[in-house]
């Protein structure tokens, strides 16, 4: 009696959720549409509202406006966190990735797929982190 092969695992394409979530950001951030639908919501934290004057506006704009990924800060090729600075403060922001009618409580199971992936985009200070 033999084993059966085990099934063939193929990974999510990254360069496509690359560009789903550098899509989602410039959607989310600057109003920018994207090519194909995209599910997602933006979050960001209190300590961020609470900054004032104008800082958590210029934070979400340099989040839409960030391209700096290198094999450092994106390791799996996917555009899900990057660092800015705004007025000498280091903002983060990262994208969740969710299966789309999970409620927020399961991974996308294809987060290449934006029919079935719904994003969380958080933008925080980085000391809330």
């Amino acid at each position: 009696m033999s084993n059966p092969e085990p099934a063939e695992f193929s990974p999510p394409d990254a360069a496509a959720i690359a560009a789903q979530n550098d899509a989602f950001r410039r959607l989310a951030c600057l109003g920018v549409s994207p090519d194909q639908p995209i599910q997602g919501r933006m979050h960001v934290t209190r300590s961020l509202m609470e900054a004032g004057d104008g800082f958590m506006a210029d934070a979400v704009k340099a989040t839409g406006e960030f391209e700096t990924f290198e094999p450092e800060n994106d390791p799996e090729g996917w555009h899900d966190f990057g660092a800015v600075t705004i007025r000498g403060e280091t903002v983060f922001w990262k994208v969740d990735l969710y299966e789309a009618d999970s409620d927020f409580r399961y991974g996308a199971e294809a987060p290449d797929n934006p029919e079935t992936t719904m994003r969380v985009l958080t933008i925080m200070m980085a000391h809330d982190w």
